[in-house]
């Protein structure tokens, strides 16, 4: 196979084939910025909604001369004219949020006052999110319940007692009885929450097991509106290692 054709978008147009080149992918982008540009002459688009939408999208503060850059129009000095007309607006309006000066730049935050219900919303967010080891002892109840914890335990090759306490306490497992068995030991299933975080109508919807090697059970993926962050790392659970938690984004109390 040709690699460099290979790596190239192509466009058919009826019988002529046309490979997009290093030299069309700018005539591209060049078309793209003077359409940008203008739409702010034409005031379709005001600089101040692009300040807006940078500051947004941005996960750091961002400098007023960077922003006037990626704008193409204006200075440092509109920038921060623009930040104080939207926090006019904002302030006029009742927003739960505000642009300001932090680190040399500029970013949002969410007003100091709403600051309790943000830590509810992190630590719930922190509450459903699981560890490995979490996951892999799930997905063995998920689909060989009932099954009693010496069996978790032989599959995995570890002691699960903490993770299965951690589980129950999160309602995503839970006992559904007693194996007729010497000791009576408890049997343990998954429950409706754990449908619910995993995205199931019902267990029938787990991914399914591989005929050539169904000793190795599929990954579960948490659906990601159970996710803060769907490429954040899980929060470990007690026993694995130091358990972190999210700063949430938001103006620090004087």
């Amino acid at each position: 196979m040709d690699v460099e054709n290979h790596r190239s978008r192509r466009y058919h147009v009826g019988m002529t084939h046309h490979v997009e080149t290093p030299e069309d992918q700018a005539d591209t982008s060049a078309e793209k910025e003077a359409s940008s540009d203008d739409a702010i002459q034409s005031g379709e688009i005001s600089p101040a909604s692009i300040v807006e939408a940078l500051l947004f999208a941005s996960h750091s503060a961002l400098g007023a001369a960077r922003i006037a850059q990626i704008i193409g129009i204006g200075t440092a000095r509109d920038v921060k004219a623009h930040i104080e007309t939207l926090n006019e607006r904002y302030e006029s309006t009742g927003a739960s949020f505000r642009i300001r000066g932090i680190s040399g730049g500029y970013q949002m935050f969410t007003q100091p006052s709403l600051d309790p219900w943000i830590h509810k919303l992190n630590k719930t967010k922190a509450d459903t999110r699981l560890s490995q080891a979490a996951l892999e002892t799930l997905a063995i109840v998920a689909y060989r319940q009932p099954i009693i914890r010496a069996d978790i335990e032989a599959v995995r090759g570890v002691a699960v007692g903490d993770v299965l306490i951690r589980l129950r306490d999160m309602k995503l497992a839970k006992i559904v009885g007693r194996a007729e068995e010497v000791g009576r030991p408890m049997l343990y299933g998954t429950t409706n929450r754990f449908l619910e975080v995993f995205g199931l109508s019902s267990l029938k919807d787990l991914p399914m097991l591989d005929d050539d090697n169904p000793e190795e059970l599929p990954k579960l993926r948490i659906a990601e509106s159970e996710l803060e962050d769907p490429d954040a790392e899980a929060a470990p659970i007690d026993g694995d290692e130091k358990t972190t938690t999210d700063t949430p984004k938001h103006e620090p109390a004087d």
